[in-house]
């Protein structure tokens, strides 16, 4: 039984008693009832309220994770995208792996996040290749490789 059919019940009792309304006593009684009444009625109202609440925040649950999902997905594809060549070398200092990417690289220089030295890159070298796949060739292509191709 709810506290709203209660209420209603301990009323019916009051009213078959046949409470004097006039008395002290029956006028306490009666503004009682009334208090528990509206009591009981506003719990009722509290309940339904909170009800709608939790349904509403189901709901922007659910729409949260929707937009979690998609902006997860929109970072994935942003970081497969952005993977490019990845470099790695060893510091001479205190041996810790270094990772990084063509734009350290073009600036030629990196310091070590454990000791703090700074290793640069000479790409002089490089640059003067043939500019072919191997990047170590003189650029020359044997006979016997052009007719493989063909």
């Amino acid at each position: 039984m709810e506290i709203l059919e209660k209420v209603a019940y301990m009323k019916g009792l009051a009213e078959g008693l046949g409470l004097d309304t006039k008395s002290k006593e029956g006028k306490l009684l009666t503004v009682m009832m009334d208090i528990l009444d509206d009591v009981a009625q506003e719990l009722q109202d509290l309940r339904a309220d909170q009800s709608d609440l939790e349904e509403s925040l189901d709901a922007v649950s659910d729409d949260l994770n929707d937009v979690e999902m998609l902006v997860y997905e929109m970072q994935e594809d942003d970081e497969d995208e952005e993977d490019g060549d990845t470099y790695q070398t060893t510091c001479p200092s205190c041996g810790e792996d270094i990772f990084f990417d063509e734009d350290v690289l073009e600036e030629g220089a990196i310091l070590c996040p454990k000791c703090g030295e700074r290793l640069e890159f000479d790409l002089t070298d490089l640059s003067s290749q043939c500019g072919c796949c191997c990047g170590g060739c003189s650029g020359d292509v044997d006979e016997e490789d052009e007719e493989e191709d063909e």
